[in-house]
């Protein structure tokens, strides 16, 4: 096992009881479902010996206050406890999953272990859906897990922070991907932040987009798409941006997936971006 990107349900499924494998569930249900469903779906059913984190008490920390966005990073500290938690140690092969695409919230919990510099962690493609469709194995009993021991600091230039987007506000468009629905991009409706619109100067292109079937589309075409976007942009120079931070992971993760490396997530995004009144946004396309 080497697995930094993404796994199949088939590679996962032909590795379980592996003493180094540590499986995450990160199911949730976001814009004002039950945020408790993800936790309880868990409890019913869930991969081999997987583990829950939830994503407003674990993957964020919301004693931070908006400017941070709807989902503030959580502190490293807080974060290395919850991986104790799960057994995870900097030599684990963790494997996260979420219901279906990786968006809420396996990448977020993947990214999260990247900006700690652990590589061996991958997302499960397809999700829990396409791992029940083939009909692999699950249990509802809680897992029993050895706690891990895990220390260390996120990675700060791997993150972007308002004080660089306004600062490269000027800049020709393209260097800031929103993955929103095209619809919120545009403005056409906000059913979670104080405003409709977009930050001046980003591109949009859904994070729905990387999916096929329930899957990822393969890395050559992702490359081929995410490169006619960026036209002669380097990677390393591209923010991804989402509503608070989360479902942006996932284009991070489909771009790695597809060798494009080095793009950061703009961790605030539009819900930290649109806490200022006296940031300008637009609407249109």
């Amino acid at each position: 096992m080497n697995w930094t990107t993404l796994v199949s349900a088939e590679q996962l499924a032909a590795q379980l009881g592996r003493p180094e494998l540590r499986l995450v569930d990160t199911r949730f249900v976001l814009a004002g479902a039950d945020p408790e469903a993800g936790e309880r779906a868990w409890r019913a059913s869930h991969l081999p010996g997987a583990g829950y984190v939830h994503l407003d008490r674990d993957l964020s920390d919301h004693r931070k206050p908006a400017s941070f966005g709807r989902h503030p990073l959580p502190e490293a500290t807080d974060f290395c406890e919850t991986l104790e938690r799960l057994g995870i140690s900097p030599g684990s092969q963790v494997v996260v999953y979420d219901a279906a695409d990786g968006a809420m919230a396996a990448a977020r919990f993947w990214w999260l272990l990247k900006l700690l510099g652990h590589e061996n962690v991958a997302v499960l493609d397809g999700g829990f859906a396409r791992w029940t469709t083939l009909d692999l194995p699950l249990e509802s009993s809680p897992p029993t897990i050895t706690r891990g021991h895990y220390h260390g600091e996120f990675d700060r230039a791997m993150i972007a922070d308002s004080a660089e987007i306004q600062r490269r506000a000027g800049e020709l468009p393209g260097w800031l991907v929103d993955i929103r629905a095209a619809e919120r991009f545009r403005g056409d409706v906000e059913p979670l932040d104080r405003v409709a619109g977009h930050i001046p100067g980003a591109i949009n292109r859904p994070f729905s987009q990387n999916m096929r079937d329930g899957v990822f589309l393969p890395a050559r075409e992702l490359r081929d798409q995410f490169t006619a976007l960026l036209a002669a942009r380097e990677p390393g120079k591209v923010v991804l941006q989402c509503g608070s931070g989360v479902t942006a992971c996932q284009s991070l993760l489909a771009m790695e997936y597809a060798g494009l490396h080095g793009a950061r997530v703009y961790a605030a995004s539009y819900s930290g971006w649109c806490s200022d009144p006296a940031r300008p946004i637009v609407t249109g396309a």
